[in-house]
């Protein structure tokens, strides 16, 4: 059995087609599609069912992609285990954060945490939208995980990982002064989050609970915060952003609020990571924040 093969495996569930998880694992699609049957032939069961358009897992691709996914974890720490016994020379800190945080928060939360300690060791952050940032979680590819969070959206990492809250943010709808002056607020042009965004998933949960209805036909969609931000400065429809991310344009009337404080989407910036032990350097990195929250 090829690892290869589980790693494609749950491409395919993140990305929920053949074609698009062929692309993502840079191989054609009749090339993926084998790798994928060759799974099936090695677990002995059918994993996906292909009796419709829409890709489903079938009961048996259910239960495997837990396993999948624990092995894939396992195995990356095991990596890191072998490394840290047969003292690597240097170690490395591994950090995924969706790509809000990644500008606005990540860097001033490193460097106050890292205040007074000597930098002893290799940081490296990988900045991607957040179904990205939770399958590198979730195969041990990161140690720690930065992203926002909302209690009524839901999350892949479940017991066996862990968080912190590391602060507070707001979702919020903007505009720029011009389009407020011009358009009214009802019928004004909606720019809106994909499907793989975090913020686009808080959102959406958010608004089911409260029972608001989300927005209807946007003419723009994308995963990234700061895209929308843009196309909303540049007068083409109402977007909803971070508050961290547009604090200063408010500020200076660059942008101006699409609605009232009662419209906001208060959520949380948390720090996650499994909760199985770590390699020396992530262990306390970790007691480092558990130190610096209880102060």
């Amino acid at each position: 059995m090829d690892t290869d093969w589980l790693e494609d495996f749950l491409a395919l569930v993140d990305c929920g087609g053949f074609s698009r998880a062929a692309e993502q694992r840079n191989v054609s699609q009749p090339s993926f599609s084998r790798r994928i049957r060759s799974l099936e032939d090695w677990v002995g069961a059918t994993l996906v069912d292909r009796s419709t358009h829409t890709m489903r897992l079938t009961p048996a691709g259910e239960r495997f992609r837990v396993f999948a996914e624990e092995a894939l974890r396992r195995l990356q720490f095991g990596r890191e285990e072998a490394r840290s016994v047969a003292k690597t020379a240097s170690e490395t800190l591994r950090f995924a954060a969706t790509h809000v945080l990644s500008l606005t928060f990540f860097p001033a939360w490193l460097r106050e945490l890292e205040a007074g300690e000597p930098a002893s060791v290799t940081v490296t952050l990988t900045a991607d939208n957040m179904v990205a940032c939770e399958r590198l979680m979730v195969e041990g590819r990161v140690q720690f995980l930065l992203c926002h969070h909302h209690e009524a959206a839901s999350t892949r990492l479940g017991a066996d990982f862990r968080s912190v809250k590391l602060g507070d943010d707001v979702l919020l709808p903007v505009m720029s002064p011009r389009l407020a002056r011009t358009t009214d607020l009802a019928n004004a042009p909606q720019l809106c989050f994909t499907a793989d965004s975090g913020m686009g998933r808080i959102l959406t949960a958010a608004w089911a609970a409260g029972g608001r209805p989300a927005p209807v036909q946007p003419i723009f969609a994308s995963h990234l915060a700061s895209v929308l931000t843009a196309m909303a400065k540049d007068d083409r429809g109402i977007a909803w952003t971070a508050l961290s991310l547009v604090e200063d344009d408010l500020a200076s009337g660059k942008l101006v609020r699409a609605g009232t404080a009662e419209d906001d989407v208060p959520i949380e910036i948390r720090l996650w990571r499994p909760k199985a032990r770590q390699a020396p350097a992530a262990e306390q990195l970790w007691s480092r924040v558990l130190k610096s929250m209880a102060t």
